[in-house]
C-alpha cells in the first residue's frame, strides 16, 4: 500500500525529486521501442524524432517526473525485452502475452493494434473467416504477439515462422507461393501495400494486440506509477491522441483498466 500511494502523490506533482530518485535512478527516463514497429513508435522520416504512441507516452511520463528521457529502436521484441532485463532501459514497449511475462512485468494495455492478413490481390481469400483451413499454410513474424495467439487459436492451418518478422520476407513467400497468407499488424501491412502493388488485406482482424509498457521484473513501484500515469493520459486522450497524430491504422485506444481481461 506505501508503494502505491507513493506513485499516486509523486505523479500527482508531490515530490518530484523523490520521485526521480526512486523510479528513475540514473536521473533519465530511458525507454525502447520494437525499431520496425510503427505502432509503437517511428522515427519521423523529415525530423528524425522519434513519434507515435511510444514517444508521447514516454516524453509525459518524464514530465510528470521531472526528468529528461530518452527513447529508442531496438531489434525486435528480445531486443526490448532485453534492454529492460540488463537495465540498459527502464521501460519498454512491447505487447502483452503471457509467455513475455516470465522475464518482465507489463503494465494495463494502452492500446489495441488489430492484426489481419495480407494476401496476393489474386487470392480467393477474401476475410479472416477464411483462413483456417487444412493445407492452408500462413506467414507469421517469430514470436510476435500474433504468433503466439495464432499457434494457440489456429486448428487447422499451419504456421510458416518468419524470424525477425521482415515483410519483405513475407513478400517473397507469398510471391513463391510458400504460404496462402501472411498475419501481422494492420498499420505495418497498410504501409506496405500502399507502396507494393498486387496485394490487399482482407476483411476484418483477427486480434487486437495488447500494447504495453514494460518493466524490470519485482520494479512494482515504477509499474504502479505507470499504471496511474496511463489511467491519467486514457481519460485525457492522450493516448488517442497520439494515435491519431501518428495517422495509425487499425489502432483502438484500450479500454480502462477495470474492463480489461489477462
Amino acid at each position: 500500500m506505501r508503494r502505491l500511494i507513493t506513485a499516486v502523490t509523486l505523479l500527482a506533482g508531490l515530490f518530484p525529486l523523490a520521485a526521480a530518485n526512486e523510479l528513475v535512478p540514473t536521473g533519465t527516463l530511458r525507454a525502447t521501442y520494437i525499431g520496425q514497429n510503427p505502432v509503437q513508435a517511428f522515427i519521423d522520416p523529415t525530423t528524425k524524432e522519434v513519434r507515435g504512441p511510444g514517444a508521447e507516452i514516454t516524453r509525459a511520463l518524464a514530465q510528470k517526473l521531472g526528468v529528461p528521457f530518452t527513447i529508442k529502436g531496438a531489434q525486435g521484441v528480445p531486443g526490448v525485452i532485453d534492454s529492460v532485463k540488463k537495465g540498459e532501459a527502464d521501460i519498454g514497449f512491447v505487447a502483452y502475452d503471457p509467455v513475455r511475462a516470465v522475464d518482465v512485468d507489463f503494465s494495463q494495455t494502452y492500446s489495441l493494434a488489430q492484426n489481419t492478413y495480407l494476401v496476393p490481390e489474386s487470392s480467393p481469400l477474401r476475410s479472416v473467416d477464411d483462413m483456417d483451413k487444412a493445407g492452408q499454410r500462413i506467414g507469421v513474424g517469430e514470436r510476435d504477439a500474433g504468433d503466439f495467439f495464432l499457434t494457440r487459436t489456429l486448428k487447422n492451418a499451419t504456421l510458416t515462422r518468419n524470424p525477425g518478422g521482415n515483410l519483405e520476407v513475407a513478400v517473397r513467400l507469398l510471391n513463391a507461393r510458400e504460404i496462402e497468407a501472411y498475419a501481422a499488424n494492420r498499420q505495418r501491412l497498410t504501409e506496405l501495400v500502399a507502396k507494393t502493388p498486387g496485394f490487399r488485406i482482407v476483411t476484418g482482424n483477427f486480434y487486437g494486440v495488447e500494447q504495453a509498457v514494460i518493466v524490470r521484473k519485482g520494479n512494482t513501484t515504477l509499474l504502479e506509477a505507470i499504471d496511474t500515469f496511463l489511467d491519467e493520459a486514457r481519460s485525457s486522450g492522450l493516448i488517442a491522441g497520439s494515435i491519431a497524430r501518428a495517422g495509425l491504422s487499425g489502432v483502438d485506444v484500450a479500454p480502462p483498466r477495470d474492463q480489461q481481461k489477462r
